[in-house]
């Protein structure tokens, strides 16, 4: 007995003996170090070897001073002196470190970054995930010194944060000699040791955002290892400090990605089902990274991709988040690039841009799921929308559909099915429009033929479709090839849904596109805006919505000019006489702009057009006088080269003669037909009712002088010798000077028989303005001889057509003098 306590008082005594001496080593090793790192701070050295050096040093005396052995002093059998003399050197070494430290940052701050971990060295939150396992060890001991661990660690990381500046430290938990503040007795060891729910409650209150990643990410890399045990606890505490403090997570991105790697590498049943719970959990409160890192992944899914999917899509509570973030990646286009591999134009997917292509997969696995069955109904029309953009882009690449499966037309389908919407898909697949939506030639068909089709089988959904789409549309610019999708869409919608007529909410923006920049758009708005004939008597504002019509007769494209005209005279039809006759100039006015207008079709539809007005204002004397002010293009018409406008010149004047009794009728048959004849007649009808007229007929004449088309101009030569000719007695001295003017420069036009017809005009203009003008006998003889008296002309120009003869200037003087309507005739004939 007495044998057994000398030796163990023996090794007591070598033990402090040994410590002892380990600790003065230190000691002067450490001094050392502090003199060649003060050194070199003020040698000359090369920084970066200097650099190196103070490295390699530092870490030497790193691992010395936390080499050191344990210090217990109730285990030495010594006086309370020497005990304590051993305290103030194991305090007076960690001074001594913590001195060389500052020392060795206090010249150059870059010399901080020596002081960051190592990829050998863990930081905080590794640290922290390997003493969480060993929490729960089976050796008490061990259990015992990781929660002690646990606590000093959680104390270190509490005071390192921010918030520890504004903790008001009220309690102290002792150990030993040692006291450590804390604000919460929840961090006491046998707490920790105790309860995992609150061991990672701590952990997440303590860490920092960047350490609790990197302690989740350590647990995450644990669930792999081949024991069982160390995988279910690490499991354990991950999903806890998830549970609680998901959203202090910094990098979910590489969570994500690191189970996605696990997932890959043919885990176990047991790690799988643990990994798609941690993403399940991830999803729950970080929705937006996990969602958006998933995409990430390569076109098509493997395996894994699609157990994470089915994990992300197994808590109905986040549905609305991830759908969201989905259709925000739909929003964008997937791109193309030249294959440089292959011989000629070869054009692959961009591979830097598959996440729209992703997007509408993960629609593909998340829409049947009964999990998001109430969130799809909810969502339907973003998503019906989010998808048929899809289908554009995929339309627009060159690269083949076939090449690649078609995930937004699949999803298309799925949405359609489980909405409740299977024969709509099925008569889709019955008129081959699935098997042909992809290409560019039959999308906009294509888009035609849904829309119709849901609203043929009455889809229930049109309440909110019909407002997401007027919210789409009221909330600014899109690109135009969505624009126009839309817009189908929702004229499709109103024309199934609304027949009375639209609400001014609706029709405001028929009104607006009917001038949008993309024609298709116009077209449609103006068909819409066509099938409320019957109705156009009850829209409000209706001369606002035929005046944009009007505008329209200005569109650069053929096609929505003439879909103007046919909608105007479709609504003027049903229009009241109030409305219409209000408005009849402005229409007039329109319609002989278009009578110069490049297409055939435009000019003969607008003088058809023009003969339905006159037939409707005939009875209407000031209504009448401003139509016919403006026939100066109508007749210049008659010299029309498209048959078609000729044509339709013939019927208005048919009009004219059956609703104005101008009796001219007899000069359209085609042994008869001769165009100066015509324009005679026309002049002298218009002389004899509305002789204010011609100074406007002369003005608008003298505006297609300069016209681009030759046989505009030769009729406009002719026509003003006439206007001159019979209502020169009209004309002021000045006015005639400017006619003089205009058809001085038409003789030097490029064209021969424009510069022979100007002539003409040009010389009988002379004539006129030598004539002796008396406004009053003027006026007394126009008053006697208005209705009374004309006497026909022989023609000016002889004009016939394409070929024409010019009578020689004997042939003229010798004919007799002409008699004008309103000029006084001889005494003997009166």
């Amino acid at each position: 007995m007495i044998s057994s306590q000398k030796k163990q008082h023996s090794a007591r005594w070598q033990h402090m003996e040994h410590l002892t001496n380990s600790l003065h080593e230190a000691y002067v090793t450490l001094l050392c170090h502090q003199s060649m790192i003060l050194a070199m701070n003020s040698s000359s050295v090369d920084p970066l070897q200097q650099y190196e050096t103070q490295l390699e040093v530092t870490k030497k005396s790193f691992k010395m001073v936390f080499g050191l052995p344990s210090f217990d002093k109730g285990t030495f059998q010594t006086s309370d002196e020497d005990v304590k003399d051993l305290e103030i050197l194991y305090r007076d070494i960690l001074n001594l470190f913590e001195d060389t430290i500052l020392i060795l940052v206090s010249k150059d701050l870059y010399k901080l970054q020596i002081l960051k971990t190592s990829i050998d060295a863990p930081c905080l939150g590794v640290l922290a995930a390997e003493l969480s396992l060993l929490c729960s060890h089976a050796d008490a001991s061990v259990t015992q010194q990781a929660s002690l661990g646990m606590y000093y660690l959680l104390c270190i990381a509490k005071h390192q944060s921010a918030d520890s500046q504004r903790d008001n430290p009220t309690k102290q938990y002792e150990h030993g000699n040692h006291c450590f503040l804390t604000s919460d007795s929840e961090f006491r060891p046998e707490v920790l040791q105790q309860d995992k729910t609150k061991l990672a409650q701590c952990i997440g209150q303590s860490l920092s955002p960047s350490l609790l990643t990197d302690f989740m990410l350590h647990l995450l890399m644990k669930l792999s290892t081949s024991d069982q045990e160390t995988a279910s606890k690490a499991a354990t505490v991950l999903k806890l400090t998830l549970k609680y403090h998901a959203q202090k997570v910094t990098r979910v991105c590489q969570m994500v990605d690191t189970i996605y790697k696990q997932l890959k590498e043919n885990s176990s049943h047991f790690m799988k089902d643990i990994l798609l719970e941690v993403v399940t959990l991830l999803a729950q409160m970080l929705p937006k990274g996990v969602v958006f890192q998933l995409m990430y992944y390569p076109v098509p899914a493997d395996n894994a991709l699609m157990l994470m999917w089915q994990a992300v899509g197994s808590e109905p509570q986040v549905a609305p988040q991830v759908l969201k973030e989905i259709l925000l990646v739909l929003k964008d286009k997937p791109w193309e690039v030249e294959d440089t591999m292959q011989e000629g134009r070869c054009f692959i997917l961009d591979v830097t841009n598959m996440m729209p292509l992703a997007a509408s997969q993960a629609l593909c696995m998340l829409l049947p799921m009964g999990s998001y069955k109430k969130t799809v109904a909810q969502f339907f029309p973003e998503i019906l929308m989010a998808l048929m953009f899809q289908l554009l882009y995929i339309s627009q690449l060159r690269v083949q559909p076939q090449d690649r499966p078609i995930y937004a037309r699949e999803g298309l389908r799925i949405l359609l099915n489980c909405s409740g919407l299977q024969e709509v898909d099925t008569a889709l697949k019955q008129k081959y429009c699935w098997s042909h939506i992809c290409q560019t030639y039959y999308y906009q068909d294509g888009v035609n033929l849904i829309a119709r089709t849901l609203c043929e089988y009455n889809f229930p959904q049109f309440p909110e479709t019909l407002y997401y789409l007027h919210k789409i549309l009221v909330q600014g610019p899109r690109r135009s090839e969505e624009h126009i999708i839309i817009v189908i869409f929702f004229i499709k919608i109103l024309d199934k849904f609304f027949k009375d007529p639209l609400p001014e909410l609706f029709l405001v923006l028929l009104r607006n596109w009917i001038n949008d920049s993309n024609p298709e758009i116009s077209k449609l708005s103006l068909q819409k805006i066509t099938s409320m004939a019957p109705v156009v008597h009850k829209i409000e504002n209706v001369r606002s919505l035929l005046t944009s019509i009007l505008d329209a007769f200005g569109s650069k494209d053929e096609t929505v000019v003439t879909q103007a005209l046919l909608t105007l005279r479709r609504l003027v039809d049903k229009l009241d006489k109030v409305n219409y006759s209000s408005l009849c100039t402005g229409i007039a006015s329109s319609y002989f702009h278009l009578m110069d207008h490049c297409s055939g079709n435009v000019r003969s539809l607008a003088i058809r057009h023009l003969a339905e007005l006159i037939k409707g204002v005939s009875q209407h004397t000031s209504t009448l006088k401003h139509v016919l002010g403006g026939f100066a293009p109508f007749i210049l018409c008659l010299e029309d080269r498209d048959t078609r406008v000729v044509s339709a010149c013939k019927h208005t004047l048919a009009i004219c003669d059956s609703q104005l009794e101008w009796s001219i009728s007899t000069l359209f048959k085609e042994e008869n037909y001769n165009f100066e004849l015509v324009v005679l007649s026309i002049c002298n009808n218009l002389l004899l009712s509305h002789e204010s007229c011609i100074t406007y007929l002369t003005c608008d004449a003298l505006g297609f002088l300069g016209s681009s088309q030759v046989h505009l101009r030769r009729a406009a030569v002719i026509l003003l010798g006439y206007l001159a000719e019979l209502g020169g007695h009209l004309l002021f001295r000045d006015e005639i000077e400017v006619l003089i003017e205009a058809t001085e420069r038409m003789l030097q036009d490029e064209d021969s028989q424009v510069q022979e017809l100007a002539e003409i005009t040009h010389d009988l203009l002379k004539k006129i303005a030598h004539r002796p003008r008396s406004t009053t006998i003027k006026h007394a003889f126009q008053r006697l001889f208005k209705f009374s008296y004309t006497k026909e002309m022989k023609h000016l120009y002889n004009w016939q057509g394409t070929t024409w003869t010019v009578l020689n200037r004997e042939e003229k003087e010798d004919q007799q003098p002409l008699y004008l309507p309103l000029d006084p005739p001889p005494a003997s004939d009166l």
